[in-house]
């Protein structure tokens, strides 16, 4: 994430930013020298930024020192041309990413040979292997270290599967900073004896120390180091290389998080093989490997699938151009066999079994399930296993249909929570802890709570509402300690390979309370709060607190639905479901029969391995695609917010707009607001009630005159620019790991184009178009109708107790009591029966889910008496399509 930060500009730790604007740097020092060359400035800009230059690279393999030495001594004695050139090339390898593949490119001149001794003219360098960097930690000015790394590159061999280079720092923190700000770095090899303190300024990282709780610790540094490198970053393979006892490093509990402890003295081929069987283990794909090898066969097929192995297609004379245009693998890997080497996604027992167990350890679960029918058919797969029909969900209202639907399939009784409203923008936020609090506690005194199965929300929501899912869990489990949590992450798969992201997600969120009950303190805490509230706590003391739960009666029970497809590379529909439940033993059969009840007997093959790759690819490189994402959706923000011309019909909301003070405890405004900082950001994830997704993006165009679905298609129409989702004054646009800065140049460069005719159109039409143009943003702006909540379910679909009203209902019965004709009324939305039936009854009974697009959500509810407000809403809305209510006939309603 790129903050605006205080320390000196040579300051290596600005981790939200090195990572991304690295070629940036290398572009503004050619501008200095180019400028020299002409004499337009003397050349201490040059050496300045040089130095900083220097400073930051020694976190990166290339250029190397060899090349710095170089560009060094041609700016000593003044080699402008000679300088520029060089620079000039390292810089464009950087941008293109050739010094991964062309050993010449590591050379002071194309045909020089200093490496080619060391590199043993191993087929160029890549030579089309993927390429990647090893962090080396050790102690410095050690001779036999720099000879070890020496010989270490002397290991590598053509028929090595990857070819890798060495990063050398020698003292924890410069160690810190190269595993954030470098993201080809996939290994790390730890040498006992090394410092702590880095030789440059490094603000940004001491902060960060004390917010890690990271203290220095003499005796076992190079273990320290370890912990807190996979902390940071799990996907990493760390070695540590001891030249003492290193059984005894090896037996410290701390190094559950090393892949191997190493005699420092020994052979290093051995370093070098653990490290290429390291990065093998990532990189293998058992489906997909497993497919290519399928698609090579020579098989006869006599099953029932034409298209498999293309003969169909390819002989055609009119379906020719399809197999042209998707190509023959396509078809040579289709099959609808299991056997053969292939395998069943309904009952894996082979590759597609290894694929998910290889997914659950990527994505911190304990099990995973691939999932061909997208994230909607997850959910109710999840519901379906972990609830029985009569059981208690308490869900949020907005959730996605999926949740609804799986409810009335499962006979479950939703007890629906509200989410913050954000009436200026016609969206809603995210579920308030209290709110859910709340619910659990009336449940509890209505004798209902053994009842309540599970709390189900989406974490994050569609506009980027992110909940603090420790702190919910923590609560509730103090509430009801067995309760089973349904996170749908449809959105935020990415997030557990960002290290700011991942606490807030389900899998992260449970490992931190995972190791919590396993930490003795946390009884002690339990306890001590107990003794503060007293033995009979009321309702309001208990919603006050933040509440502990006891440690010795937890059931950590969590689920992850997740699209891949939405934020990794999968095809569409492509879904996982991880489980981290202590209890998963019992209902495993449930969730088998759920995937059998749900999942499709035709699985596509494609789409299996799909799944199978993203996961490869977030293990390898999701660090630094998820950081370019959330760099490019902050350079959105920051060119729209900031521009003189766009800036005046266009607004990106920060946090402070999307989330009210009440629930930023921290008092963070946003990303980019004047002297935000690393220590900011971070308190803000930790601490606050909600925050907000760097990745999605609402940008505000009330203001010039669109609403969100005329804008979205001028985009479409005009520009070739697809949005996500839009709402009266808004649309929303999402970066993820396919977005560049190209996109982010056209999209800016659009934004002005329109800016500029709303701008020459106001002028062109005076004073009258101005009037009517105003009239225009305030309708959007200001006259929007208020967001209505949910009312209450009909008394014929709940059960009232002690003359309470249930909120929750029976909405399967009410779903399925409208498949009979004669049960169904129709009244107009507009008509005098409506307006009467709100004022005397009987009361209009949704028979149908009621869904206008945008908002998105469902308004009405099967079974739901209907509200004035919600018939406010719907005479208010401008949008086309709205799912469950057909305008000619009016609303469908139950006679009860």
């Amino acid at each position: 994430m790129k903050l605006d930060v205080t320390p000196a500009p040579s300051s290596i730790d600005q981790i939200f930013s090195l990572g991304t604007v690295r070629s940036d740097l290398w572009r503004e020092l050619l501008f200095a020298t180019k400028r020299w060359s002409r004499k337009e400035v003397d050349g201490q800009e040059v050496r300045e930024k040089f130095l900083h230059l220097r400073n930051l690279e020694v976190l990166h393999a290339y250029p190397g020192r060899h090349l710095m030495d170089t560009l060094s001594g041609h700016l000593e004695f003044e080699r402008l041309d000679a300088f520029l050139e060089l620079a000039t090339r390292i810089s464009f390898a950087i941008l293109a990413r050739y010094y991964k593949d062309d050993a010449r490119e590591w050379e002071a001149t194309p045909d020089g040979d200093h490496f080619r001794d060391i590199r043993q003219d191993v087929d160029g360098l890549g030579g089309g292997r993927p390429y990647f960097e090893v962090l080396i930690v050790a102690p410095a000015n050690s001779a036999r270290v720099e000879r070890n790394v020496q010989l270490l590159r002397a290991q590598r061999r053509k028929e090595d599967d990857f070819v890798y280079e060495p990063v050398v720092v020698d003292n924890f923190q410069d160690a810190f900073c190269a595993i954030a700000v470098n993201s080809n770095i996939c290994a790390v090899a730890i040498f006992e004896g090394i410092g702590f303190k880095s030789k440059q300024p490094v603000p940004i990282l001491d902060q960060a120390m004390k917010e890690l709780d990271v203290h220095f610790d003499d005796s076992r540094l190079a273990l320290q180091l370890a912990v807190t490198l996979a902390g940071y970053r799990p996907e990493l393979d760390i070695y540590l290389l001891s030249d003492l006892r290193p059984e005894e490093v090896a037996s410290d509990e701390r190094a559950k998080c090393l892949r191997r402890v190493l005699y420092a003295v020994e052979e290093p081929m051995e370093l070098h093989l653990s490290i290429l069987e390291g990065v093998r283990d990532r990189y293998e794909t058992p489906f997909f490997d497993n497919l290519k090898r399928y698609a090579s066969k020579p098989v006869s097929t006599f099953h029932a699938l034409p298209i498999a192995r293309g003969k169909s297609v390819f002989k055609s004379d009119w379906i020719r151009d399809m197999g042209e245009f998707y190509g023959l693998n396509l078809f040579l890997a289709e099959s609808s066999a299991t056997t053969g080497g292939l395998d069943s996604l309904l009952e894996p027992t082979g590759n597609i079994k290894k694929a998910q167990e290889r997914a659950a350890k990527a994505f911190g679960a304990e099990h995973c399930f691939f999932v061909t029918n997208g994230t909607s058919t997850s959910n109710k797969m999840v519901l379906m296993a972990i609830a029985r029909p009569g059981d208690i969900i308490i869900v949020d209202r907005n959730c996605h249909k999926s949740h609804h639907y799986g409810m009335v399939l499962g006979g479950l009784l939703p007890y629906y929570v509200e989410a913050f409203p954000m009436r200026e923008y016609s969206m809603y936020g995210a579920v308030p802890l209290k709110n859910i609090k709340r619910a659990l506690l009336r449940l509890k005194q209505e004798g209902k709570l053994d009842r309540v199965r599970a709390v189900d929300l989406t974490n994050c929501t569609f506009d980027g509402h992110v909940y603090n899912t420790r702190r919910v869990m923590m609560e509730c489990l103090a509430i009801k300690p067995d309760l089973v949590f349904l996170w749908d992450e449809a959105w935020f798969g990415f997030a557990y390979w960002s290290p700011f992201l991942r606490p807030r997600t389900a899998m992260g969120a449970a490992a931190y309370i995972e190791n919590w009950l396993e930490d003795p303190a946390s009884l002690q805490h339990y306890e001590r709060q107990q003794q503060e509230l007293g033995e009979t706590p009321s309702d309001d003391e208990l919603m006050q607190a933040n509440l502990v739960p006891d440690p010795r009666l937890v059931r950590l029970r969590v689920y992850q639905t997740n699209s891949t497809h939405k934020s990794m590379s999968a095809i569409r529909q492509g879904s996982m479901v991880l489980v981290k439940d202590v209890d998963f033993y019992r209902i495993e059969p449930q969730l088998h029969e759920a995937i059998f009840t749900h999942a499709t007997t035709s699985p596509n093959q494609q789409l299996i391995a799909s799944i199978d790759v993203a996961r490869r690819q977030m293990e390898l490189e999701g660090y630094g695609l998820v950081n370019n994402a959330i760099q490019i959706a902050l350079d959105i923000r920051s060119q729209v917010n900031k521009h003189p011309m766009i800036s005046r019909y266009f607004r990106v909301l920060g946090a402070d707009d999307m989330i009210p003070p009440e629930y930023r405890q921290s008092n963070f405004k946003d990303f980019l607001a004047p002297g935000t900082n690393w220590d900011d950001a971070v308190t803000s994830i930790r601490d606050d009630e909600f925050f907000l997704d760097p990745t999605r993006i609402t940008l505000v165009c009330g203001t010039a005159g669109f609403d969100g679905t005329q804008l979205k298609q001028l985009l479409a129409d005009r520009f070739d620019i697809q949005l996500n989702k839009t709402s009266r004054n808004s649309v929303l646009l999402q970066s993820n790991i396919n977005n560049t800065r190209s996109d982010v140049a056209h999209l800016i460069r659009v934004l002005l184009e329109i800016t500029c005719e709303v701008d020459h159109q106001l002028h062109k039409t005076g004073d009258v178009g101005r009037q009517h143009f105003q009239e225009r943003v305030d309708s959007l702006m200001n006259d929007v109708p208020d967001l209505p909540n949910f009312s209450h379910f009909h008394e014929s679909f709940r059960q009232d107790s002690n003359g309470d009203v249930a909120v929750e209902g029976r909405i399967r019965d009410a779903f399925f009591l409208s498949w009979e004709e004669s049960n169904c009324e129709y009244v107009g939305l507009n008509s005098p029966e409506c307006d009467r039936r709100l004022r005397e009854g009987p009361p209009m009974v949704s028979a149908k889910m009621v869904i206008p697009y945008p908002p998105g959500f469902p308004i009405l509810v099967p079974g739901q008496v209907i509200s004035a407000e919600t018939i406010e809403f719907m005479r208010k809305l401008d949008v086309k399509e709205v799912h469950g209510y057909e305008a000619s006939r009016g609303l469908q309603l139950l006679k009860v």
